[in-house]
């Protein structure tokens, strides 16, 4: 699982932006479920998803302002 890169979520239109925001944080949360039942997880895995997290908060911020 590559980093996606800001230019290419920055091209989101807005309706599409706040659905990867929804699906990007249900996945982390999927994650934290397998993490806390000791299932089989990728541990990098919530480094990627954070990070896109972030990030897509960010491009949501700036085209607030």
């Amino acid at each position: 699982m590559a980093f996606t890169s800001f230019e290419e979520l920055n091209k989101l239109p807005d309706d599409a932006l706040s659905t990867e925001i929804l699906e990007t944080k249900k996945q982390l949360f999927e994650l934290r479920l397998q993490r806390a039942t000791r299932q089989s997880f990728k541990s990098h895995s919530f480094k990627h998803l954070k990070r896109k997290v972030s990030q897509l908060l960010t491009i949501e911020s700036k085209r607030k302002n």
